[in-house]
């Protein structure tokens, strides 16, 4: 029945069947609606104040989650991240860095080890009694940055979340939740770090960059710590031995050249020792030198970490003449050309001090240390690389404007191409100093070859013998006609070992190139 049928039944009196009237709207509930959306309200405004907390804390975990402190001679820096796994990670630059299993928790520990204090490493080498307390202060020294990292990162956390909700919200009391929760969160996660701290940890590391090695090369972590009283009585006497060296160097004799006389000193193969550093500095300031050659192996693995080495060249304020040696990668020869006073010679010649010295970098990039030293065990492939090098440098030095005085190559199986093309040939690679002269060439002058040893006791791997390798460099003289006139080969003893030896050597004839018997000199 439609609307018009209604009207006739109400017309007449009748009522309406109460099938056909209009159904009525349901009553509303307004009470009921607004408390679901209260509800969906309240839970939005939760969920945005943890996410506000959670971003607060890892924003201010970064931002002031650092602290600067001394362990030891060191200057380190502490730093916590967010993270999942836990854990600490030591940097050592440029050798690379420890990782350790040493908590639990989304808390992650960088410490990382700069310079060394003058002072405090000078206090160190006075009085070598001191390295045993400073290896029991360096432990309250940890404790007590890690303690005020902890700290500094909890005020950092709750301050940065607060100024985050305060923004966000414009309201304090959601800014305040906000900040609670930014204090329950890191402090939590600080907690769960210190309650699952594993000291032993430290025995087990896992190795990063040129620490690698260190396992074979230091032994069994866990030998050492369970012995630590032989271990540290043994750094007392290589700590009180290297400061004698340093004593004894810079009173050696020196030899007394004629007037115009160049002084050339000739290190090689550093692989990294920072020792050769000092000594190299010594000579140059005692001997009076002019220039400084550097044959090569400058470092160990030719990686970037280790091109912070190379910055101690610009020390020295003396022209600094190198090639690459066979652990120096492409990367290395340009971290030593950026220094201000060094000169990288690949196949070229320069003019230093009126002498001019010719150079060709080592034809091969071998970091892993299991090339076998010159003339021993060559395949024939790298025999004509190195013979091949010395071609090179021989049609170099054939081409010259200027006649060369001394020619640079690091294997010294590379120089029998320059027989008769210059008096001097410099190399090393061998760690085992020698003085020959090169086959003679009809109708040409005579050759002499001097292979220098390791300035940087070959590094590391000095240490891996019964006893340390030596220390050697060797101081050159030239006369005003660029002829070598005399030479000095000093020797210091390896790590822990303070016995340094000069030997002079004259030459009778300098044209000929020929040495008069060895004079040596009263060692200490």
């Amino acid at each position: 029945m439609d609307g018009q049928e209604n009207e006739e039944h109400a017309n007449r009196g009748e009522d309406v069947p109460a099938t056909d009237r209009a159904p009525r709207p349901a009553p509303r509930r307004d009470g009921a609606g607004r408390t679901g959306r209260r509800a969906l309200r309240r839970t939005g405004v939760i969920l945005a104040v943890l996410a506000v907390a959670l971003v607060g804390v890892v924003l201010g975990v970064l931002a002031g989650g650092r602290v600067s402190t001394d362990i030891g001679p060191f200057q380190a820096d502490l730093s916590v991240a967010p993270a999942f796994g836990g854990g600490t990670k030591v940097d050592i630059p440029p050798l690379g860095a420890l990782l350790l299993d040493s908590h639990d928790g989304p808390t992650h520990l960088t410490v990382e080890l700069g310079a060394l204090d003058q002072s405090r490493t000078e206090a160190l080498l006075d009085d070598p009694a001191s390295i045993n307390r400073a290896s029991q202060s360096a432990v309250d020294d940890v404790r007590e940055g890690v303690l005020r990292l902890g700290l500094r990162t909890l005020a950092s956390a709750v301050l940065v979340t607060l100024l985050l909700a305060l923004l966000v919200f414009r309201d304090t009391r959601r800014a305040a939740w906000a900040g609670a929760l930014a204090l329950v969160v890191t402090a939590g996660s600080l907690g769960t770090a210190a309650a699952t701290i594993r000291p032993e940890a430290i025995e087990e590391p896992r190795y990063e960059g040129l620490l690698v090695n260190a396992p074979a090369i230091v032994g069994d972590a866990r030998r050492i710590a369970n012995d630590y009283t032989r271990y540290a009585e043994q750094l007392q006497r290589i700590v009180g031995n290297v400061s004698q060296l340093y004593t004894t160097v810079s009173s050696l004799p020196v030899y007394e050249p004629a007037p115009g006389t160049t002084r050339v000193l000739h290190v090689s193969d550093m692989h990294l020792n920072p020792t050769g550093w000092q000594l190299i500095r010594t000579v140059v300031e005692q001997f009076g030198i002019d220039v400084v050659i550097d044959t090569g192996d400058i470092t160990d693995w030719g990686s970037e970490p280790e091109a912070s080495y190379v910055g101690s060249i610009g020390l020295l304020k003396k022209p600094y003449v190198y090639i690459r040696g066979n652990h120096d990668s492409g990367r290395t020869a340009a971290a030593v050309a950026r220094q201000p006073n060094a000169i990288v010679l690949s196949n070229t010649t320069t003019t230093v001090a009126g002498l001019t010295i010719a150079g060709i970098g080592d034809p091969r990039f071998t970091p892993d240390k299991n090339t076998s030293p010159a003339g021993s065990g060559l395949t024939q492939q790298t025999a004509d690389q190195l013979i091949g090098v010395g071609d090179q440098l021989a049609t170099t030095v054939r081409s010259s404007p200027r006649p060369v005085n001394i020619a640079l190559v690091h294997d010294p199986a590379s120089a029998g191409p320059l027989s008769g093309t210059c008096p001097l040939v410099l190399a090393g690679h061998t760690h085992d100093r020698q003085v020959s002269k090169l086959p003679e060439v009809p109708g040409k002058g005579p050759t002499q070859l001097m292979v220098q040893g390791s300035t940087g006791g070959a590094g590391l791997r000095g240490l891996e013998g019964e006893k340390p390798t030596p220390l050697t460099m060797t101081v050159l003289y030239f006369d005003k006609d660029k002829l070598l006139q005399a030479y000095d080969d000093i020797t210091v003893g390896g790590t822990g070992q303070a016995q340094v030896n000069l030997e002079r050597h004259v030459v009778e004839d300098p044209q000929a190139g020929v040495p008069a018997p060895v004079t040596p000199t009263p060692t200490r």
